[in-house]
């Protein structure tokens, strides 16, 4: 199973939400650079990066920083955040990218998630985010009435192989995971599924490895040092 370190970016910092609430914004001091060259030296070998800006205006307001990570250190990695666009989607992946990340778009406008990925294969993974297991779009702030582990089935129908699911709920509490939903997940044959929101201890990691996932992303519990990312390494390999 892989572990995805990540980086969510607010005017070019490194910021964490709280339920994906972007009233209770919390900053960090290191900057986008700093946090991909640690993640490397603790053992990650990819990364998980949001345009929180960008997810809640439609466009990729922090391409820069985005762009700065991918250089800072050889992590395979995945962006996301007001991606909407297939001129975005090659300008990402023409800068190292390994996968864009396509959420509300693929809400709004699933044929272009068709398209792409068939244009795309590898490329593409589609951005699950739900509140009380319905999906939710616009930097979180739209809650739709769209079932979502449906909606995963029909994504995987598309053509899209990867999927990375956020339990809203469950995000930056640091209370930990929904695993019962990760379980469900895992059995939806020829989808691949990182599991993302609360995942603050080490049993969590051995846990989702079991489901057979095939990723986990790490935010708040490992920034406020609940869960170090070489711990969490180290039991994804277990």
């Amino acid at each position: 199973m892989k572990i995805f370190p990540a980086i969510d970016i607010i005017g070019g910092e490194v910021v964490r939400l709280t339920k994906g609430d972007y009233d209770q914004v919390k900053k960090y001091a290191l900057s986008v650079e700093d946090a991909a060259k640690s993640f490397y030296a603790d053992g990650a070998r990819c990364v998980h990066i949001v345009d929180l800006d960008g997810a809640k205006s439609g466009t990729a307001e922090n391409a820069a920083a985005v762009k700065k990570i991918i250089s800072a250190a050889p992590l395979f990695a995945e962006v996301g955040g007001g991606i909407r666009t297939e001129k975005q989607i090659e300008e990402y992946l023409s800068c190292g990218a390994g996968r864009v990340i396509l959420g509300t778009v693929a809400v709004k406008n699933f044929p272009f998630v068709e398209e792409m990925a068939k244009k795309y294969p590898e490329k593409i993974a589609v951005g699950v985010d739900a509140l009380n297991s319905r999906v939710a779009v616009s930097g979180w702030r739209e809650v739709t009435d769209i079932d979502s582990v449906s909606f995963c089935k029909k994504v995987r129908d598309s053509g899209v192989k990867y999927v990375i699911y956020t339990d809203i709920g469950k995000d930056g509490m640091l209370g930990g995971t929904n695993l019962e939903i990760y379980r469900k997940l895992a059995k939806i044959e020829g989808l691949f599924i990182t599991a993302s929101g609360g995942i603050t201890f080490a049993e969590e990691i051995k846990e989702l490895k079991k489901t057979g996932v095939y990723g986990a992303i790490l935010g708040k519990a490992m920034y406020e040092n609940k869960l170090s990312l070489k711990d969490a390494v180290k039991a994804a390999e277990m």
